[in-house]
């Protein structure tokens, strides 16, 4: 397949169709944590729920939908391919295919499987942000941030749900968040992971942490510098012009005693 090359028109109405393309595959995820959250926080068993299986069904298959319209209206379809692959597989609605041939799993693996359309929701929010913010510093830290604000959530909502019935000091969500936050900040909390799910996200939110903390801090550094070279800019700007004016009003007073006639 080749390259097919649009005008300027062509260009826009893509980019458009892009755009709300996005917003509806971010809304439909945004429904789903809804969905999944207010069920996880009253333990109820939503992976368990027939509402909840066709109603993932049907956001999977529009996933699947936007997939296809994407790669239809890319200009370069084998790259859109090998670079958009992963998420033609998180838009897969695996558990309607596992049981539809009859095949079960325990029940963590059946709740971790729940979760795997919504990474195509995260992805579709990262670049809604960065669309939205002119920016492109500022579209990045935004993506970072958003990043971290999510795996927290996401991963205190499944240390709940692992960790409740087995350990003592996870009573309720709130607990679980706090974990989260103080184990993503690096600082630690009295909150020991029992499961083996919780100890793997333990690990991966405090090396989250290492690693995006230090983005955050660099991006204000480089705000502050910023701001200081402006300030400075303008603060050589005045004296230049200061100074031109000094100048100005002595070669104006020179000018002036020159043709003043002398007399004797």
């Amino acid at each position: 397949m080749g390259t097919k090359i649009y005008t300027p028109r062509e260009t826009h109405i893509r980019k458009t169709i892009y755009f709300w393309l996005h917003i509806s595959v971010l809304l439909l995820s945004l429904f789903l944590i809804i969905f999944i959250s207010i069920d996880t926080f009253k333990n109820i068993a939503f992976y368990d729920e027939p509402q909840f299986m066709t109603v993932q069904f049907w956001i999977c298959l529009l996933f699947l939908l936007d997939f296809f319209l994407e790669w239809f209206m890319a200009e370069k379809k084998w790259h859109y391919l090998l670079t958009h692959f992963v998420f033609f597989l998180v838009s897969v609605p695996y558990w309607a295919i596992i049981d539809y041939f009859g095949w079960t799993f325990n029940s963590q693996v059946t709740y971790l499987l729940r979760y795997i359309p919504l990474v195509r929701g995260g992805y579709a929010l990262a670049i809604v942000i960065g669309w939205l913010t002119s920016n492109r510093a500022t579209g990045l830290f935004l993506s970072y941030l958003l990043t971290l604000v999510a795996t927290v959530y996401f991963g205190s909502v499944i240390f709940f749900v692992f960790e409740q019935t087995v350990n003592p000091l996870v009573n309720s969500y709130m607990d679980a968040l706090w974990w989260a936050t103080m184990d993503v900040t690096t600082v630690g909390s009295n909150i020991i992971a029992v499961t083996a799910v919780g100890r793997v996200l333990s690990v991966l939110l405090a090396a989250l942490g290492m690693m995006l903390f230090p983005i955050f801090t660099v991006y204000i550094t480089n705000i502050i510098q910023t701001r200081n070279k402006q300030g400075l800019k303008i603060g050589q700007g005045n004296f230049i012009d200061d100074k031109d004016e000094s100048g100005n009003a002595q070669s104006s007073a020179q000018s002036q005693t020159s043709q003043t006639p002398q007399t004797t």
